[in-house]
């Protein structure tokens, strides 16, 4: 989409097709929609505009939730918004800090830069795009939040009249996404800088923790149980090393590396298994799962924490440990089979097994449903029936 066609998408007749679109999508399909709008005498360009935000919003309110019927976006802007949620979270937290003014270097269509307007910060989003920073224009106003919006090349913008910067690079290349950090637009060594201070900078959750600056702090970031990114905090905003935040339905918790010690207990299972959040296992935090459930480690090198007693924690999903069966693919078939198991679910952890391939060559019939943990203890593999317990969203006591 040109500039001036999002123009148009905003006054008062594009508006009345975005209407119509949005009345009529689903009711019928595409072509017909799109020949009824043309008909009514609207121009091709307006009307392709009118439909595909239609279209983006949908798929938007997913991430988004009731903002996205308001908002404009671009594909691959949509795709690197931040969550609501997980948007929230981090402006709240940095809110929290006393900072009061804030730059969105790359703000996108910004999605980014209204949490942090919501969170109580002035803030001024910088964007190359102009359609990009159009669409963040109106993305504030459409959600009546104070902001400015300016066009400009990111990487040259002064720092110093705000409190904190924020920074979410790109992460496409010419043959799409890419998790190469010096791929990255702007590249990772102008990230490291923002960071030198009073930054923040969305990264890819699977970052490695050498690649973390001195003094900055990685915080890990999982969604009603989907790992979705890392923040680096600068020096100025950093509390911890490592963090593993898990934002929950109705609660969210944190752990620090100074709830982890950097050694544990450890045993085969006993009668409760733990698999730890995914921000909890690339925060390196583990071990402080095993001291708020009073557990210890099936093995050293694998995420499983076990207990002799259930702890409702946030930071695991919990599973009663059923009995042991035999690891061996035969024994193992023979066993589901006597106790009538179909449907199967496999969780595994440190052997070398793909779940879905184990099950299809079980050829289980039963009517039972069954759920089997394959991991290693003290080297060797073993398999275990469990049976799930409902995850919560309420912190154990401790952190």
């Amino acid at each position: 989409m040109e500039v001036e066609t999002f123009e148009r998408l905003l006054d008062a007749e594009g508006q009345q097709v975005l209407r119509e679109a949005e009345a009529t999508y689903g009711s019928v399909d595409e072509l017909t929609l799109v020949t009824r709008l043309r008909r009514q005498g609207h121009s091709p360009e307006l009307v392709a505009a009118a439909t595909s935000q239609v279209a983006l919003r949908r798929r938007a309110a997913t991430k988004l939730g009731a903002d996205a019927a308001n908002m404009y976006f671009t594909p691959d802007a949509l795709e690197q918004a931040t969550r609501l949620r997980v948007a929230a979270h981090r402006a709240e937290r940095l809110s929290a800090t006393g900072a009061r003014t804030l730059v969105d270097l790359g703000c996108g269509i910004g999605a980014d830069l209204a949490a942090f307007a919501r969170a109580g910060l002035s803030v001024h989003g910088v964007e190359r795009d102009p359609l990009r920073a159009a669409m963040a224009r109106a993305n504030l106003a459409a959600l009546r939040l104070d902001g400015t919006v300016g066009v400009a090349d990111l990487t040259a913008v002064d720092l110093t009249p705000y409190d904190a910067a924020f920074v979410d690079p790109a992460r496409r290349d010419g043959r799409g996404r890419t998790f190469d950090l010096d791929a990255f637009s702007p590249p990772w060594s102008f990230v490291v800088g923002v960071l030198a201070d009073r930054g923040l900078a969305k990264v890819l959750p699977g970052i490695a923790h050498d690649l973390v600056p001195d003094g900055v702090e990685a915080e890990w970031v999982s969604d009603r149980g989907d790992l979705v990114e890392a923040c680096l905090w600068g020096p100025a905003y950093a509390g911890a090393t490592r963090r593993a935040t898990v934002i929950g339905t109705h609660a969210t918790a944190t752990l620090t590396d100074a709830d982890a010690p950097t050694e544990v207990h450890v045993a085969a299972p006993g009668d409760w298994l733990y698999e730890p959040d995914d921000a909890v296992i690339r925060a390196g935090l583990v071990t402080a799962v095993a001291v708020l459930t009073d557990g210890w480690l099936v093995d050293p090198h694998i995420a499983y924490v076990s207990s002799a007693t259930h702890v409702a924690t946030p930071y695991a999903r919990a599973f009663r440990v059923l009995e042991e069966l035999p690891y061996r693919e035969k024994q193992l078939r023979a066993a589901l089979r006597e106790r009538d198991v179909g449907t199967l679910t496999v969780k595994k952890r440190g052997v070398s097994v793909v779940p879905e391939v184990l099950v299809r060559r079980l050829r289980l019939a039963g009517s039972e449903t069954a759920t089997v943990v394959l991991t290693r203890v003290a080297g060797e593999g073993r398999a275990y029936l469990v049976e799930p317990v409902l995850r919560t969203d309420a912190p154990v006591a401790g952190p």
